[in-house]
């Protein structure tokens, strides 16, 4: 059986965020892609999930937003991941706090867009373990 891991969401970032209209053509299919950056720092027992959206057609982008949770990992569930100079979060930890990123990031673009023709696009359910496949590994010593 897996032992809890205690954490808490401690802060909310809009990263970036732009709307480039005159990218924008309405007449075409838009795609979205993801990408996913995470970042500890050890000091403050924190890990901050950085996920970037990025909405195009015709291959010209028209609305790129990046939004990044912190979260405090309790002391003792840190100790638990250190090995040597390492500290590696499992993958389902990682995967669920890629979760509760994803689904602050499309609050944060429905707000930021509401009440443009922006508000139309919506950040698509994600299978997560397509985006999380191992666990983070973290290099204390760099």
């Amino acid at each position: 059986m897996e032992k809890s891991i205690g954490f808490a969401l401690a802060a909310i970032k809009t990263e970036q965020f732009a709307v480039f209209a005159e990218n924008y053509l309405s007449n075409k299919a838009a795609n979205v892609t993801t990408s996913l950056e995470f970042k500890i720092n050890e000091v403050d027992k924190r890990i901050g999930v950085f996920a970037t959206f990025t909405f195009d057609n015709a291959k010209k982008t028209f609305i790129k937003i990046q939004v990044s949770c912190h979260f405090s990992v309790d002391p003792e569930s840190w100790n638990d991941f250190k090995k040597d100079n390492l500290v590696i979060f499992p993958k389902n930890f990682i995967s669920h706090l890629t979760m509760l990123t994803i689904g602050t990031s499309r609050g944060v673009l429905h707000g930021k867009t509401e009440g443009t023709e922006f508000n139309k696009f919506i950040i698509p359910t994600i299978n997560v373990n397509d985006l999380v496949n191992k666990d983070a590994e973290f290099n204390l010593s760099l």
